[in-house]
């Protein structure tokens, strides 16, 4: 891949270039064990209450760069204005075909940390799947360059999409997102509960971690629990909410 002429791109970062102009929603990822709300993810809406696939119909080719430079700044500009002292996470979703050279991309998003006094350690940048790595080796020397920089990286969607145990062989993340499609009635699957117990021999092996995602019963939590995994996201606990970050105070009160 070419890197853009002067990184034009890193400084295309507008979010009102686009159509549908957009922000973020924040869903918490709780860690159990902890009793803590160990992060939260950044999921893109539109500002007028649109949902994630009416602003993604709106990348193309020629604007994938500006976007996802432009869904970084703004999910550091919130967090940093409603989390910017708390030791909590912030997980932004990064498209890997929209990185040309990770030294290079990263520095929009370096300004905006530096700018909010954001400390980039509480960064992890996950990828899903579901989108096609059209170069594996690209994707394996993003992953390892934002390791080395100290990010947090977490393969999203795992058990969906074009890849699965090949596309882990290649690179290991520091975090597994379980899909919501093996997490679902899983209580009731002895199947899905098998793949489940390889799935946290297999991040034990490795040393990496494990997160479901899409958890939306007490059954489902507590089957998974039991398993071995610690941290959650899902219904179960909050639904993604628009410039709010939930603290573990208020999903208690609404449980």
């Amino acid at each position: 891949m070419t890197t853009p002429t002067g990184c034009e791109g890193c400084r295309n970062t507008d979010a009102s270039a686009f159509a549908i102009p957009f922000t973020m929603a924040f869903q918490p990822i709780v860690d159990v064990s902890a009793g803590a709300i160990w992060g939260y993810e950044a999921l893109v809406r539109g500002v007028a209450g649109e949902g994630a696939q009416q602003v993604l119909g709106q990348v193309t080719e020629q604007n994938r760069y500006a976007f996802d430079q432009a869904c970084r700044v703004k999910a550091i500009e919130l967090a940093g204005s409603h989390i910017g002292n708390q030791d909590t996470r912030l997980s932004i979703n990064f498209m890997p075909n929209a990185v040309y050279e990770p030294a290079a991309c990263i520095r929009a998003t370096l300004a905006a940390a530096a700018r909010m006094q954001f400390d980039t350690r509480r960064l992890m940048f996950e990828f899903t799947e579901n989108e096609r790595i059209s170069d594996v080796a690209h994707v394996q020397h993003i992953v390892s360059e934002y390791r080395r920089m100290g990010f947090t990286t977490a393969l999203d969607d795992f058990g969906a999409g074009y890849a699965g145990l090949s596309l882990l062989a290649r690179f290991q993340t520091d975090l597994i997102k379980i899909d919501m499609e093996l997490v679902r009635d899983i209580d009731s699957s002895r199947v899905k509960q098998a793949i489940v117990h390889a799935l946290v021999g297999l991040a034990k092996e490795l040393g990496m971690t494990l997160l479901a995602e899409g958890v939306e019963t007490a059954a489902e939590l507590a089957v998974l629990k039991a398993a071995g995994i610690s941290l959650f996201q899902g219904y179960y606990f909050a639904r993604p909410e628009t410039e709010r970050f939930r603290s573990l105070a208020e999903l208690a009160q609404a449980a």
